[in-house]
């Protein structure tokens, strides 16, 4: 599992529906900040988009760590409770 550092995360919904939450991370060894946008109606099924925070970065950079989200659990959801977490009660 890669070590990641949460940088903020806010969770907030639209329209009394929608979730809408972002993360913005960095992964060990990175040189690059990611910010992950997570998206659902429900509040259980999850959509996202990834992309960089600061500025452009090198895009198979961007793509290994898409694929890192796809193959670790463990990372995404510790991304996903941090914005859940945010969301004010």
């Amino acid at each position: 599992m890669v070590n990641i550092e949460i940088i903020r995360a806010e969770m907030r919904r639209e329209d009394e529906k929608n979730y809408v939450g972002n993360t913005v991370f960095r992964a060990e060894g990175e040189k690059s900040v990611y910010e992950i946008t997570f998206m659902s109606k429900n509040g259980k099924d999850w959509d996202y988009s990834l992309h960089f925070t600061e500025q452009s970065g090198d895009e198979d950079e961007l793509l290994r760590m898409d694929e890192l989200l796809e193959n670790d659990d463990d990372m995404y959801n510790q991304l996903l409770d941090a914005a859940l977490d945010a969301f004010p009660a």
